[in-house]
């Protein structure tokens, strides 16, 4: 930290060395009837860097060179981006107008950032991207984080963890383990979290939209191969906003009929001598969602940047403090009618599934052993609570003779906890009590239940086995430096560049055992006394461990140290044909070592007595560390080209092979040899995309085929207790579109088809679990004058649970309405809904199949139900 502090001081020192004469260029951007066109993108091509246009559309571009050649680039989303040669050689500019045309509904013309090795747009790459700004995310009523994606083309996002635990890909490659294993989610160029899918600290738990983001940039695919570390299916990159214009914003969005309060902020200018900031962020209050019983969701973030501007370049430090916690939403019992093809699912009657919880108010804490052999109190109403402060920067010069230098390095120290309830069992009460005497080794033959908060007999006929996943994250502290030179020529561009992360994965698994009434709100906890007086539980724990599963507690210490070398070129090889290609070359150190679990007798109340819950008590036993010790290596390369058949439309192909290194998951199984070794360190993705893209006056289309090869090595997943291996083939469509029926009216719609199979192992032929054929996105939008409205509307096919391809998640549609009203330029109100139809629909269960003819209760994940909210926002 005191290092990162030193350089940033260091180089804001260094104003002197740089400074040369230099001008500012002020300016309006509008559109053709003269409406200003907040939040568009101005950049001065000769130097580094730019700015945004502020809610009035005007922008200051300072510190540019006094030339008579200055070249600015203006772009916005859905308008024909512009370019324009200005004569700055008398002094700066004060009045400079530009007037865009929105010909360019799909933003086709819009320059790739992102995994990009050059400085090409969506029209003259052949990349597959996507961009939201923040009008984007607002049509998408999106309730966390994770929601926001499904407005992604080809992205496929299981947003129903809450905020965060989501599982997230993209075009068929398959979701084998939670998170994004493949695909990576980064906060300005850099990845959140070196590994997506680490059990119960997925990369989006430590991630938050709010009014400091800019726009998203996704890329599908493609470069994404070489341009990062794993993540060889795509990368999602949210860009803060920086500051260059002045402007703010204060919003508060209020749940109308759910508990959530949420204020956000934001506010950058420019500070003189060269010098803008921006700072912002939100806190939000509130039960959530789901009839959690307690304040679940409490917390927020804050983020800022100083930017710097040279003649010639930039350098940019920035800070984040993420402090919030959420609820964590496990599959919930749902009951399940019909056939494994044909089947129908409903609430039960005590649990209401689009809005209950397994959360309770009458369980607000967890007992037992902790990483120190003690006893420890955990906090349920913690859930996701991640804690992070990051620091950063960004430096970028022209280095003259056309030779550019890119550097970007952030140190993040991450930390937090995991806390949900999961249903390890559902059923009738006497089966539950059956499990729990075979996995505790009891006779519970006449055992009698009793609701632990009244004391009387229960006479519930179902209960849940709970168990309680309690994942301390002790350090998951990153450093990453990603460093660039380019080197431009008249007809290509040159990239080398060198990354170098460290990523600690330090946690302790805790579970505990509790059996509960089976109820979506308030449920209670139960408690057991055996026919001859024995209570084997306390408020319903009737076990320190998770004897059903074989006891898990865990710790897993291990870094991942890793350094990739990588080069991209970019050649015109002729006015209309373009090629890119790039490698990169992956090598990880990990070093460290895992501890798994010790059985013991333990006094863990304090009370004298070793009651029969404390006879057996799960401890990590740390004595019995084993090791990890192993290197690895890999390459990657892409390649791809573009044809522009003419200003408005190209077509282009590419193929891919990149891979992505297996992280805590491969931990406990057979791919770690008892010297620490690892049998494979590493999965691999082939991929290729064959794509068409078509610029006209009422609107845009891009379409790619694309192929995707997924070799995988084994892994744990906890919640089935299984190892996953398998390889994967998947071809498909996808399809971006937009078209402006009218000035008032366009229809955004995007559609991925995907036909995915398993290609090796023992379900070789069946589709993957939870791969839909078709997920789509349509979002009308109407505007006339202040007013604006529409919906989003989402859905997707049926799929199977499991790769067994048995038991069928059927296909849902849910429709996300929203309504906005401009009062002047400063303040606006919004109403939007999710899901307004209350529709039922499952991401995932944990049942591979049902009985037909009889009533089943399955374990499922479920879209959250009707929710509707109004937010009121100041502009300023």
């Amino acid at each position: 930290m005191r290092k990162l502090l030193l350089a940033a001081f260091l180089l804001f020192a260094g104003t002197a060395v740089f400074a040369q004469q230099s001008v500012s260029v002020k300016g309006t951007v509008t559109d053709k009837s003269n409406q200003p066109l907040p939040g568009a993108t101005v950049q001065c091509l000769t130097v580094p860097g730019g700015t945004a246009t502020d809610v009035n559309g005007k922008f200051t571009l300072n510190n540019l060179p006094a030339s008579n050649q200055l070249k600015l680039r203006v772009t916005y989303t859905g308008y024909t981006s512009v370019e324009r040669i200005v004569d700055a050689s008398a002094g700066g500019i004060d009045t400079l107008k530009i007037v865009l045309s929105n010909t360019d509904a799909l933003s086709l013309t819009e320059v790739i950032v992102t995994a990009s090795t050059g400085s090409g747009n969506r029209l003259t790459s052949s990349l597959s991207t996507s961009s939201l700004k923040s009008a984007d995310l607002e049509k998408a009523a999106p309730r966390t984080t994770a929601e926001i994606f499904r407005s992604i083309p080809g992205v496929r996002s299981e947003a129903t963890g809450g905020e965060g635990n989501a599982n997230i890909t993209v075009r068929g490659v398959p979701l084998s383990s939670g998170g994004s294993k493949y695909l990576q989610l980064q906060e300005d160029g850099l990845p959140v979290l070196q590994f997506g899918d680490i059990a119960f600290a997925t990369a989006d738990i430590f991630l938050r939209a709010d009014q400091t983001l800019s726009r998203i940039e996704a890329v599908r695919g493609g470069s994404a191969s070489t341009m990062a570390t794993n993540s060889p299916a795509g990368i999602i990159n949210f860009i803060s906003k920086t500051g260059a214009t002045e402007g703010g914003t204060v919003a508060t969005t209020v749940g109308l009929d759910y508990q959530n309060f949420r204020t956000d902020f934001n506010y950058g200018a420019p500070i003189g001598n060269g010098l803008s900031f921006n700072i912002g962020g939100f806190y939000r209050q509130g039960q959530g969602p789901r009839t959690a019983g307690f304040l679940a969701n409490n917390g927020g973030q804050i983020k800022a940047n100083l930017t710097k501007q040279f003649n010639g370049g930039y350098v940019r430090v920035y800070f984040k403090l993420l402090d919030d916690r959420a609820a964590a939403y496990m599959p919930m019992p749902v009951q399940v009618t019909g056939s494994n093809d044909n089947p129908t699912y409903t609430s039960l009657p005590t649990f209401n599934i689009n809005h209950g919880a397994l959360q309770t108010p009458y369980i607000l804490q967890t007992q037992g052993l902790g990483p120190n052999g003690g006893p420890y109190t955990s906090q349920v109403s913690d859930g996701m609570h991640p804690l992070s402060k990051t620091i950063g920067s960004e430096i970028q010069f022209d280095l003259g003779d056309r030779w550019t230098l890119d550097n970007r390095n952030r140190a993040a120290f991450n930390s937090g906890e995991f806390i949900a309830p999961f249903p390890a069992s559902v059923g009738s009460t006497s089966a539950m009590l059956n499990q729990i005497g075979t996995a505790t080794g009891r006779v519970l033959t006449g055992a009698t239940v009793t609701n632990a908060v009244t004391g009387q007999a229960y006479t519930g006929s179902q209960a849940m086995i709970i168990h309680m996943f309690d994942a301390k994250l002790n350090n998951f502290n990153n450093f990453i430096n990603d460093f660039k030179l380019r080197k431009d020529f008249d007809k290509a561009k040159l990239t080398f560049g060198y990354y170098k992360s460290s990523q600690n994965i330090n946690m302790d698994w805790l579970f505990n055992s509790y059996l509960t009434s089976l109820d979506g709100e308030s449920a209670v906890p139960l408690n057991i006394t055996t026919a001859g007086g024995t209570s084997l539980s306390n408020n319903g724990q009737y076990a320190y461990g998770a004897p059903v599963w074989g006891n898990l507690h865990r710790n897993y210490n291990v870094n991942y140290d890793i350094s990739a070398p990588y080069a991209g070129i970019n050649l015109d090889l002729s006015s209309k044909l373009k090629f890119d290609g790039s490698l990169r070359y992956d090598m990880g150190r990990v070093r460290g070592n895992y501890s798994g679990n010790v059985q013991r007798s333990y006094d863990v109340n304090n009370d004298g007595t070793i009651s029969a819950n404390e006879q057996s008590v799960s401890a990590i036993n740390f004595s019995d560390a084993k090791p990890v010790n192993y290197n690895y290596k890999y390459l990657s390369f892409s390649a791809g080209l573009n044809y522009l058949i003419d200003p408005s439309n190209a077509v282009f192909a590419r193929y891919s092979s990149g891979g992505t290194a297996q992280a805590d998951r491969i931990l406990f199984t057979s791919s770690i040899f008892a010297n620490g070794g690892a049998a494979t360190a590493y999965n691999r993705i082939d991929q290729g995309e064959l794509g068409w893209k078509l610029k006209y006056d009422k609107g845009g289309l891009f379409l790619t085929g694309f192929y995707a090869h997924t070799k995988e090595a084994g892994e744990f997943e906890v919640t089935t207790q299984r190892i996953i291996q398998n390889s994967y083939r998947a071809f498909g469509v996808e399809l971006e579109g937009v078209t402006n029926v009218s000035s008032n009216f366009d229809v955004r719609y995007s559609a991925t088809f995907t036909h995915a199979r398993i290609v090796d192992g023992q379900y070789k032929g069946n589709k993957p679990r939870r791969q839909a054929d078709l997920i789509y996105n349509i979002v009308p939008t109407y505007k006339a004058g202040a007013l604006s409205f529409g919906a989003s509307v989402l859905g997707t096919t049926a799929s199977f649970t499991q790769d067994v391809n048995q038991l069928k998640l059927p296909a849902y549609v849910y429709v996300n309405p929203f309504f906005n009203y401009r009062f002047g330029k400063k303040w606006s109100a919004s109403l939007n809904a999710n899901n307004v139809f209350n529709a039922m629909g499952f991401t995932e269960a944990e049942e591979a199949a049902i009985t037909g003819g009889q009533s089943n209760i399955v374990r499922a994940r479920s879209i959250t139900g009707r929710t509707i909210s109004t937010t009121v926002m100041f502009n300023f």
